[in-house]
Order: C-alpha cells, then sequence, then structure tokens
C-alpha cells in the first residue's frame, strides 16, 4: 500500500469518525436514555439503557425504580469516561473495513 492510498484512508476515517462533542453533548442532555450509546453503534447496550431507565421511572413512585435509576446513573458516569476509547475503537474498525475493501 503506498502513501497515497494510506492518507486517503485515513481522510474517509476522519470523515466517518462521531464526533465527541455531539457523543457528550447527547449524553449531558438526554442522559439516561442512552442516545449517545446509540450514536456511536451501541445500539444493544443503548436500547437496554433506555428500557431501564424508562422501567426505573415508571416504578419510581412505588419506590421500586430508585435502584435501577441509580444504576443507569453510575452507567452514564462510566460512559463519560469510555466515550473517548468508544470512538476510537470505532475508528478502528472503519479503518480495518476500509484496508480491506483496498486489498480487494
Amino acid at each position: 500500500m503506498n502513501t497515497t492510498q494510506q492518507l486517503l484512508i485515513e481522510q474517509r476515517v476522519t470523515n466517518e469518525a462521531k464526533s465527541p462533542l455531539v457523543a457528550y453533548l447527547l449524553l449531558l442532555v438526554l442522559w439516561g436514555f442512552g442516545v449517545h450509546r446509540m450514536y456511536l453503534g451501541r445500539w444493544a447496550s443503548g436500547i437496554i439503557m433506555a428500557l431501564m431507565w424508562g422501567l426505573g421511572w415508571l416504578t419510581a413512585p412505588i419506590l421500586i425504580g430508585w435502584p435501577l435509576l441509580g444504576l443507569v446513573s453510575l452507567w452514564v458516569i462510566v460512559d463519560m469516561f469510555l466515550i473517548p476509547g468508544m470512538i476510537q475503537e470505532d475508528n478502528a474498525v472503519t479503518r480495518q473495513r476500509l484496508l480491506a475493501e483496498m486489498a480487494r
């Protein structure tokens, strides 16, 4: 692979990269709904987070939902530190996909 092809791949990785700013804004504004995870391509865990958040709020008046809300809130706080790694992992997957396409 020559330098031009490498530059082309890196440009495409940059163009397809998810924005950390958007991910953090989604996390802060929509908190427990898991939209930040869905934006970063982690649909299953995002949907699970949204379901837990919704179930927590539905059952909070009878005091059953508070532990769920606490768990999701803790998950969101942990995600604040994981977002950069998620974006790097997504970029690495994109780079590998583009390398495989170039090799064909």
